[in-house]
């Protein structure tokens, strides 16, 4: 026999299996898509020429929707759709504030209730569920009134209110993971807490404040547009949502468009947000 018949033939090669390709579901793009377009709206039309949304044109008051105003007029003539991309502007720079405000404070509090519970953990529960307590938007609007209107009195309040939620969230994350092997095994080596804080647990932590940001922002921005319908957010005839929608209600019969323009966008942005942040949160419970 042959060497070359005793030598071990060479292994075919196998079909090599591509996996599937996840492509992200058409509600979810039809979402990012709309925040992509507000947002970039909000970002680039003020640096256009022309763009100004206090500009009235007294010719044309309460003016359909057409080719000089895609969205019409208001009753002092101001175009509907610049102004509606102002209030963009207004209403992200609270959500903004807000999440800031939330995340910091919030995932501060809810690391060191959850980390070193015992009665670090009752003093802050009790703080949180006193804060709970407090009727939100009546102290907003009594703070508004005395200090006045701005985005950063409005945004921070907001955004206060939203640390109880977001303390919550990150203490009940934390109670899991201090439970969890690798954590354990990082306190018998004799880690500093605050280095397993930062190498273990926020990373952890992270995506899942990040998930209910989408919720503080559906908040913040329906907050604003809420303070803003009453008339204790920006001062006419500055641009938010909420102050629009309150400028047209009296000519919803002759005008609808000037309240049900802004609604829409209002509507469909917390929507989207919703939406996706459902979406985050349905894959982080199956992952």
């Amino acid at each position: 026999m042959s060497v070359a018949e005793t030598a071990p033939t060479a292994p075919t090669s196998l079909p090599v299996r591509r996996l599937p390709v996840r492509r992200p579901a058409p509600g979810v793009l039809a979402a990012g898509a709309w925040l992509a377009l507000v947002a970039l709206a909000a970002l680039l039309l003020p640096l256009l020429p022309g763009f100004d949304p206090l500009h009235g044109d007294f010719a044309h008051p309460s003016a359909a929707p057409g080719p000089d105003h895609w969205l019409g007029t208001d009753a002092a003539g101001r175009d509907v759709l610049q102004r509606t991309v102002a209030g963009a502007r207004a209403s992200f720079a609270v959500a903004g504030l807000t999440i800031t405000v939330g995340l910091l404070g919030g995932g501060a509090l809810g690391l060191a209730a959850g980390w070193f519970r015992g009665p670090v953990d009752k003093v802050i529960g009790f703080a949180t569920d006193l804060l709970m307590s407090v009727p939100s938007l009546i102290l907003v609007m009594i703070t508004v009134a005395l200090r006045g209107p701005g985005l950063t009195v409005i945004g921070t309040l907001i955004g206060l209110f939203t640390v109880p939620h977001f303390t919550r969230v990150v203490r009940a994350v934390v109670l899991s993971l201090s439970e969890r092997g690798f954590v354990q095994a990082a306190r018998m080596i004799g880690t500093a807490p605050l280095r397993i804080l930062r190498r273990e647990v926020v990373p952890h932590v992270a995506p899942v404040a990040l998930t209910f940001a989408f919720t503080a922002t559906t908040v913040a921005i329906v907050a604003e547009g809420s303070l803003s319908f009453l008339g204790f957010g920006l001062r006419p005839p500055e641009p938010s949502w909420g102050g629009i929608i309150a400028e047209g209600r009296t000519t919803l019969g002759s005008a609808p468009w000037i309240s049900l323009a802004p609604a829409a966008v209002l509507c469909l942005t917390v929507l989207a947000l919703n939406y996706l942040g459902e979406q985050l949160r349905s894959k982080g419970g199956r992952g």
